[in-house]
Order: C-alpha cells, then structure tokens, then sequence
C-alpha cells in the first residue's frame, strides 16, 4: 500500500509539473513560431502551431527599419556597467556592515531591507525627479546610476560576510593589511560563487529592465532592446510577427547567459531566496 500511494502521490506530482511546464514554455514557442511567420499568418484562423516554410521577413524588416544594433549596444552598456558598479559598490557596503563598527550601522542596514521591500515603482517617480535636476534625463547616466544600488546583493554579500570566522580579518590586521585588501584578498576570493551568481543574476534583470528606461529615455538613439521592442509597429497598428521577431532577438543574450551560467544563476536564486 505505501509504495502504492508513493507511486501515485510520484505520477501525480510528474503530471503536474509537465503541465506546469507546458503552460509556461507554450508561450515563448508562441511568440518564437509568430516571428517566422507573415503578417497576415499572424491572424488567420485556425492560427498554424508550425510555421512552414519559415518567413523571415519580420527579422529582415526589424534589421533593416529600426536601430536595433545601437539598442543592442545601448542595453550591453547598461547591462554591464550597472553589474560591475552594483557588485563593486555592494560587496564594500556588505563588507562594512558585517565586519566594522560605526555608528548607524543598523539603521543604514535597516534601510537596506526597507529598499529591498519597496517595489520599484514607488521610487520610479523622486529618482526621475532626482536624475532631471541633475540633467540626466535621456542621457546613459541617467539611466545606469539609479539602478546601481541593489540591496539584494547587499544583503547577500553580508550574509557570507557574517558567516566568515572573524579571525581571518584579526589575523590580517596584525600582520599591516588594510580593509581594501582584507575584502578583495581574503574574503573576495572565498565569496567568488556568490558573486559570480550575483552578478548573472543583476546582467539579466537590467538587460530586461523595461520600466526606468521607459521612463528616464526621450529619443528613439537611447532605448534598450526592451523599451525598444514597442517601436516597432505598422501604418495599421501591431504587426505581431515583427514585434515577436524583435522579442525573439532580444532574448538571445539573455538566454545565452542563462545556457551558459545556469549553474551560478541557480546559485544566485537560492541565496536571493534563502534571506532571513
């Protein structure tokens, strides 16, 4: 009987999570079939599940009419300095609040979780009001500095931090070395696996960040790939298969660096998700 219900209870969990996994892969087959197909394919009824022959002019028509290149190069700056600056920035936040002691201490990491709790949105519109003071409204600062600080990796890096025995920062004071190279000597190096997954982990959300470029962007030259996506329509409204066609080019850094990183993206969600 209990090997019964264990077989059941296993072929029932199996079931589900076939279903689970249909109904969330179904649409990316969905969009990555419409790019092959022609504009009036799109909306023919019954819709074809298998576009055959392939059309490629919706990629053909996305190259050729749009800058989809310079948005390209656009969201790789982006991307790359927010991770470089972000990690940098966090693991000597994470440093400080987990191995010195200054005043204030608590209420700066209490307002790390107050950050990490409030949704994006809520601060959409004071960092506006903050970058359009500055002058950096439509301009590549303007959107790389607000999305720089990211309490999530501050948090995790202290949690590693935490957990390192404090002899370590003792017995390199002795011997003359200063913060900088107790971070970056010894506990960087004993910290690679969650920085390598931080920083995967911060590439692919600012690479499909769509909201604060939307938002802090003015001209069709400084959009990322994502904002850049709704530029792309027809004299009659959506065109459904060069949209799709876009979304389809878009993806594939992304999805390229979550092939080839899978691992430490894994490891980067566990940490995000084990927070206390």
């Amino acid at each position: 009987m209990t090997k019964g219900r264990f077989s059941i209870l296993g072929l029932a969990c199996t079931v589900l999570t076939v279903i689970m996994a249909l109904a969330w892969i179904f649409p990316i087959y969905w969009i990555a079939s419409t790019a092959f197909k022609s504009e009036t394919d799109t909306i023919v009824a019954p819709p074809t599940l298998v576009p055959w022959p392939p059309n490629f002019e919706a990629f053909a028509y996305v190259i050729q009419n749009s800058p989809i290149f310079r948005w390209y190069l656009n969201t790789v700056l982006v991307s790359l300095s927010v991770t470089i600056f972000s990690i940098l920035f966090s693991l000597m936040c994470a440093y400080a609040l987990s191995q010195l002691d200054f005043q204030g201490k608590r209420a700066i990491y209490g307002a790390l979780i107050v950050g990490f709790m409030l949704p994006f949105g809520a601060l959409a519109i004071p960092l506006f009001m903050l970058m359009n003071s500055m002058n950096l409204v439509n301009s590549y600062l303007g959107v790389i500095l607000p999305q720089i600080a990211t309490p999530l990796s501050v948090i995790v890096f202290k949690q590693f931090f935490d957990e390192v025995p404090r002899d370590f920062r003792d017995a390199a004071l002795i011997d003359g070395a200063s913060d900088t190279k107790i971070l970056f000597g010894i506990y960087l190096p004993m910290n690679w696996s969650i920085t390598w997954a931080m920083s995967i982990i911060t590439f692919i959300g600012t690479w499909n960040n769509f909201l604060w470029p939307l938002i802090i962007t003015n001209s069709t030259q400084m959009l990322t790939i994502p904002v850049g996506m709704t530029q792309v329509q027809s004299a009659w409204g959506i065109a459904f298969a060069k949209t799709s066609a876009i979304a389809v080019l878009a993806s594939i850094p992304t999805a390229a660096a979550y092939l080839i990183f899978q691992k430490r993206v894994t490891q980067g969600v566990m940490a995000a998700a084990g927070l206390k």
